[in-house]
């Protein structure tokens, strides 16, 4: 429908793997040769640093109970109770834009670079948030130091998640998927469940006690990640299709780009956005809020009245059931792809929401409160199976390398907004349930259970499916596209200071076989 290849998968190559579309046409030659763990490398360095995404828009959460019994009507009261958590957002919807522009037109690598150390900077502060004495105070700053934290975030989406994209192309066909999802929506899981961990361990080395050290020492720990991963990526080199493909250094035909690839991002967008919005973290209608609320949801089952280590305990159990959903939805997405994938995942979810509000009256209790972690945790297992780790995929898989940095920073930024939408849309669906306790938690998941089922209609019927050599043929159609509308094509991959014009003409067609592919190993790639 959109232009992709169809489902066959590439024929493996001895040293080297020719990419194929499924009517034949060739693509650039990609080589193999590189030993496992080097071709590994750049997945785990452009793609790893979602985790602090996860742990820092978790941990937040985790400890917003600790926030009201330390600071009572002065949090409860505020308008922080709101920002600190949400501000995040906003930053993280800022730095998907300028480093998705700055990944296509700067350095992918360079890009990742300064927003780890942004990151690091600004967790740091917002660790050690602090205003005269005054908790008002404290509260603003804490929420400004929250917003940079958010742009530093936002730069690993279009930055890394694309380059460890391209870097996949590098891994054996038919696993090339499951590796993308294993370093970035993955990480993105095992940073949620740090999130509600940490501060478990936290409060039980600081038995419940002694509050501030219980808020902050969390939050502090959010730095170390992304300083360890900050030495790795000193390493890092562009990507090979970047290198080749890129338009940093001309100027972009946006207007082509537009009717090339608009209707399809706006379709992705789309989908992410009700990801986002509607089901746990980010998987369709409130996902991210119905994490930053899972810690409340588990303490009004206490009726507020559990320890923290209780509370806290409880919210890693549900967390951990993001793992088996991320971890074996990975290669199941290289099985049946990443739309039929997505489907499933989502459908399954949608079932999973309309059980647990319809018996949470009976689940919401002390007594068994296992049997609603089990249940709760399968509803966000299933969403990770199927959205969460496949709407990435789509998005960094869809568009050419040139534009692929601002294409995936508006489709993720889109669906950020969906999550902020959310975070302030859930109070207010809780709220129509009126005194009722019971249905102020179960209207939050009849919602978000439509909403699955509208994303896999709107997946079914509008998104084709993806192959193993997507990211290369995308790049070929993208090329023919843009000859067919008078651009030079020897434009694409420039370095600094060349121009086209001081090249030779060798836009001559790509070979279309093995032999030729051999044959022209050491030719120019423009």
């Amino acid at each position: 429908m959109f232009g992709f290849n169809d489902k066959k998968k590439d024929r493996a190559v001895p040293q080297q793997v020719v990419a194929h579309d499924g009517a034949g046409d060739a693509a650039h030659p990609i080589d193999n040769n590189k030993n496992f763990w080097h071709a590994l490398f750049p997945i785990v360095a452009c793609g790893a640093g979602l985790f602090s995404d996860g742990y820092v828009n978790n941990v937040i959460g985790s400890v917003s109970p600790i926030f009201a019994k330390l600071y009572g009507a002065e949090w409860t009261d505020s308008n922080a109770k709101h920002y600190v958590s949400d501000i995040a957002f906003a930053g993280t919807v800022v730095g998907m834009l300028i480093f998705g522009y700055t990944s296509d037109h700067w350095s992918r690598t360079g890009s990742l670079l300064v927003s780890t150390i942004i990151l690091i900077i600004f967790t740091a502060l917002a660790a050690a948030s602090y205003w005269h004495g005054e908790t008002i105070g404290m509260f603003n700053i804490l929420t400004a130091w929250r917003f940079f934290v958010g742009i530093g975030i936002g730069g690993e989406y279009p930055a890394g998640s694309v380059a460890c994209a391209e870097s996949t192309g590098e891994m054996k066909s038919g696993t090339r998927n499951a590796w993308f999802i294993l370093f970035t929506n993955s990480m993105i899981d095992w940073g949620f469940v740090f999130g509600a961990f940490v501060p478990y361990i936290v409060a039980a080395a600081c038995h419940n006690d002694h509050l501030e050290t219980m808020w902050r020492t969390p939050l502090g720990i959010g730095v170390v990640f992304p300083l360890v991963l900050f030495v790795l990526r000193l390493k890092l080199k562009e990507p090979e299709e970047f290198s080749r493909e890129s338009m940093k250094n001309t100027k972009t035909p946006y207007w082509l780009v537009l009717r090339y690839y608009g209707f399809r991002l706006f379709v992705i967008s789309a989908v992410w956005f009700l990801y986002d919005f509607g089901s746990p973290r980010r998987s369709q209608f409130s996902s991210y809020s119905f994490s930053l609320y899972s810690s409340t949801i588990v303490a009004s089952i206490y009726g507020g009245e559990g320890p923290f280590t209780t509370v806290f305990g409880w919210n890693t159990v549900i967390m951990l059931f993001y793992i088996p959903g991320t971890m074996l939805g990975a290669p199941v997405s290289d099985r049946l792809g990443p739309r039929w994938t997505l489907i499933v995942g989502v459908t399954a979810q949608s079932i999973v929401g309309f059980i647990m509000a319809g018996c949470y009256a009976k689940l919401a209790q002390p007594s068994v409160v296992g049997a609603f972690a089990v249940v709760y945790g399968l509803f966000l297992s299933f969403g990770e199976l199927g959205p969460g780790n496949n709407i990435g995929l789509l998005a960094s898989k869809t568009c050419a390398t040139g534009v692929r940095g601002q294409y995936y920073g508006i489709a993720a930024a889109v669906g950020k907004i969906g999550a902020f939408v959310g975070t302030w849309v859930f109070p207010y669906i809780q709220a129509a349930g009126g005194d009722d306790v019971a249905k102020q938690n179960q209207y939050p998941f009849y919602v978000s259970s439509s909403l699955c089922l509208l994303s896999a209609a709107l997946v079914y019927f509008l998104v084709p499916e993806i192959g193993q050599d997507t990211i290369t043929k995308e790049d070929a159609d993208f090329r023919t596209h843009l000859e067919s509308k008078g651009w030079d094509v020897r434009q694409l991959g420039l370095k600094k200071g060349e121009s086209a014009d001081t090249l030779e003409n060798n836009t001559a067609p790509m070979p279309c076989d093995k032999d030729q592919a051999f044959a022209s190993k050491e030719a120019p790639s423009r």
